[in-house]
């Protein structure tokens, strides 16, 4: 099957490397007519845009936790390409690593500003500014951690828990125009996900029955299929792209 999403324009949000940079590659490789790249910061995201290398793509500083950003992003994307089709929720952090009876209280409350709010505020804003009348599909990425207990990481696997019941709930309430979908990853060879892999790569892979952590492409391969017309019919789903972890026994430490 050739997926394609020739012709139609993207924002990515958390696109200055890892998942998200890998994201907007394919969707230029699958013919998107622009794709918006975000990060917080504009050095990242300029350099993102610089490895892309394409007149298509038009790098943004904003913040995924900010109603603002999100609103100005949505404003300057139609007015450089006159539609939006696809907003992939791809930002994310992770700085609340530890116990829950323990952990960083202001870290936590980062953590869900970004992965659980965020994506709210990023599907709000292009609903009101173009979704809502014309259509389109948000694709979220969530974590193999929202679907399964995993140690550690508590707080960013309950974000990303809430970030799948959001899903559900905005592909209920958006349809039958706009499709909102999501990708749940176990352990990719991303910065994110450092400490769940970095050192300890043979061991942390025996943990997947396909026996390898997953590359940022493995990912974006799934976010622009649902992307596409190919995924015309699917909504309020949750795909795991994670090696076959959560269709395996349980597998102590990955939390995605």
């Amino acid at each position: 099957m050739d997926v394609r999403v020739d012709g139609k324009v993207a924002i990515v949000t958390g696109a200055s490397r890892g998942i998200g940079e890998a994201v907007a590659a394919e969707l230029l490789d699958s013919g998107a007519a622009g794709v918006t790249i975000t990060s917080r910061k504009p050095e990242n995201v300029n350099a993102a845009a610089a490895r892309l290398d394409d007149r298509r793509v038009v790098a943004v500083a904003a913040r995924a936790d900010r109603e603002e950003d999100a609103e100005e992003t949505v404003r300057s994307t139609l007015a450089r390409f006159g539609r939006i089709d696809i907003l992939v929720n791809n930002a994310g952090t992770n700085p609340a690593a530890g116990h829950l009876g323990d952990v960083d209280l202001g870290a936590v409350s980062k953590t869900w500003e970004v992965n659980q709010l965020g994506p709210l505020l990023w599907s709000r804003a292009v609903w009101k500014q173009w979704m809502q009348e014309h259509g389109g599909v948000i694709v979220n990425t969530a974590s193999v951690g929202g679907i399964r207990v995993g140690p550690v990481i508590g707080a960013y696997n309950i974000s990303k828990a809430a970030l799948i019941h959001m899903t559900h709930q905005l592909a209920a309430e958006m349809a039958p125009g706009v499709r909102v979908n999501a990708v749940a990853p176990s352990v990719v060879r991303t910065r994110l996900a450092a400490a769940l892999w970095e050192g300890i790569e043979a061991q942390t892979a025996s943990a997947h029955p396909l026996r390898r952590i997953g590359e940022p492409e493995d990912v974006a391969r799934a976010i622009v299929f649902l992307a596409s017309d190919a995924a015309s019919w699917i909504t309020g789903v949750v795909l795991p792209v994670d090696g076959g972890v959560t269709g395996a026994a349980a597998a102590p430490g990955l939390g995605g």
